[in-house]
């Protein structure tokens, strides 16, 4: 089986920061007073797929995907680090440090107008399933802040399922952004092995 069009990995911190904990929760409650706590997340998932449509009713698909897509693919990879940061995989904000977070998109497929609007339909068994793991994901994110606050670890097990909710996310937003044209995996794995050194 080949690999999904798209990779996000980071390798697992020897040690994490307390005062980040808190800070993550503060930058929460501020996001929710900001962008409302229900709306977040739908503003991402149904704005991604109309940014797109857009972009293609401008220039069509094929220029989308090589003079858009980069610029998409940056955004998305922004978006991703601060999932990343707020599942507690790293303590390092986006764009704050190199080389920390790996999120590849091998762009593919013809990308329409109206095949770009019809990903916010197909995403839907997806995202459900994500936002069911989401509420597991809450509960693992709060014992890790446990973990973290009394010895600033928590187990790898509890690290690689958190990994693997980021990794899916990460594949829907490349999808819902017409970036790759497979449909995303139900999987937490990107694939064959990590090709984090």
């Amino acid at each position: 089986m080949a690999p999904y069009p798209v990779t996000f990995d980071l390798e697992r911190p020897e040690k994490m920061d307390r005062a980040h904990v808190f800070l993550r929760i503060l930058l929460l409650v501020v996001l929710s007073w900001v962008a409302g706590s229900a709306t977040g997340g739908g503003l991402v998932y149904l704005g991604l797929p109309v940014v797109a449509a857009i972009l293609i009713s401008q220039g069509g698909g094929e220029r989308y995907l090589t003079e858009d897509g980069e610029r998409m693919t940056k955004v998305l990879s922004f978006l991703v680090g601060l999932y990343a940061y707020f599942a507690l995989l790293t303590d390092q904000l986006p764009g704050f440090e190199r080389g920390a977070i790996r999120f590849d998109v091998v762009r593919s497929g013809s990308p329409t107008v109206s095949s770009a609007l019809w990903r916010i339909a197909k995403a839907i068994p997806s995202a459900i399933v994500l936002a069911l793991i989401g509420f597991v994901s809450w509960i693992v994110w709060l014992v890790a802040a446990i973990f973290i606050l009394a010895s600033e670890r928590y187990p790898a097990g509890l690290w690689n399922f958190q990994r693997g909710v980021v990794r899916w996310e990460a594949r829907l937003l490349a999808y819902l952004a017409s970036l790759v044209d497979p449909y995303p995996p139900f999987s937490f794995d990107t694939g064959p092995a990590s090709t984090i050194p």
